[in-house]
This record gives C-alpha cells, structure tokens and sequence, in this order.
C-alpha cells in the first residue's frame, strides 16, 4: 500500500507550503493545483471555475465552459458543486494509488480514510497567518490589517463549511487527525523537520 498524507490547513498557516517541502524530502508525489487541472480536463469545466466551486463560491457570470459564458440559476450551482466534489474524490484516489503522495486540502484526508493516510492538521494565531500572508505580497499587500482579518476569517469559514458538508466531521477537530501542528512563530522548514519524527511509516 502506498504511504499518503494528507494535509487540511488554515489560510495563512504554512500547510501548502509544509506539504510542498515534505514530499520534495521524501520525494513523494504531491498533489494540490494538479487535481484542480485534472478536473476541468474530465468536465470541460474551465480551472477558475472549478476552484470557484471548490471554495463554495462559484461565480454565476465566471466561464464555466471553455468558450461559453451564460448565468446559471441557483440550483444549478449546487449540481455543479457536486460533480467537482464526485470528480475531484475520483482524481484523488487514483492519485493516491499511483504512488507515495502528499495531498493538501480538498477532505482528502475523509476521501482516502480506507487507506489510512497519515492526517495532519496545520493552524496558527491570526498574528502570523497576517504576517505569512503579507510575505506572499499579491493583492493581499493592497489590504488593510482588518480587511486581510475579514480575508483570513472567510476564507477559514468557507473550508470548515466545506469539510462539515461533505465528511460529516468538524474541520481541524483534533479527534480527526494524527497530528495538529500549531506553526505560530515557527519557521516552516523547523516544522516539516518535526513532522518527518511522528510519520508511521519507514523512509
């Protein structure tokens, strides 16, 4: 059986980046955009669409389709939702049998749970999922210290809706991983280091 990990993370926490950094080490797969451009290419729905439904926003005038623009009624964004969400547990578990992975986000951790994936859990204080995300530069830069607050605290909300919606669990309930890393005034790489020591499995 393949060893896999799964990653569920607060925005600004680190975890994208501490699931990158942990299978260049142990040069394992890693898996995040590439299961949003897996599945636009079974859909023929566009990439901007598909992670605007991942995030339970999809946008009515946003291409759905390549080449087509139209509004869709409201029910319809929910049926679209539930094609990714069908799609996207497709992707993944075909993704966890080829080899090794790491997969961040996307209820990875409730889809492969008959694998028994090794679940973490990243999280931090709102001080430095701020300060991580002003490192990041983007748009973010052009926020103040209370609209990037707003961002952080929605973005948080949406993925703990979605991860209830579809597991039925409480999103970054410790009872529902191995192992919850608080990356607070850590360095990133001091963080991948510590979690190689807890992996159940040989390297």
């Amino acid at each position: 059986m393949n060893r896999i990990i799964t990653i569920g993370r607060e925005f600004g926490s680190g975890g994208r980046e501490i699931g990158r950094r942990l299978a260049e080490h142990l040069r394992f797969a890693y898996y995040d955009q590439e299961i949003v451009k897996e599945i636009a290419k079974r859909t023929n729905m566009t990439e901007e669409y598909v992670r605007s439904v991942e995030e339970q926003q999809p946008i009515p005038l946003l291409p759905i389709t390549i080449g087509r623009t139209f509004t869709l009624p409201s029910g319809a964004i929910t049926d679209q939702a539930q094609t990714v969400y069908i799609e996207q547990s497709k992707v993944i578990r075909e993704m966890a049998q080829k080899s090794d992975c790491v997969i961040v986000g996307r209820c990875a951790d409730y889809v492969l749970r008959e694998l028994s994936p090794f679940r973490l859990f990243i999280y931090a204080d709102m001080t430095s999922k701020m300060e991580r995300c002003r490192k990041k530069g983007q748009e973010k830069d052009m926020l103040s210290d209370q609209e990037l607050q707003r961002k952080i605290r929605s973005v948080d909300k949406v993925r703990s809706k979605y991860y209830q919606f579809y597991s039925d669990q409480v999103w970054g309930d410790k009872k529902n991983y191995d192992l919850c890393i608080n990356t607070s005034y850590i360095e990133i790489k001091k963080a991948v280091d510590a979690i190689e020591k807890f992996l159940p499995f040989e390297l």
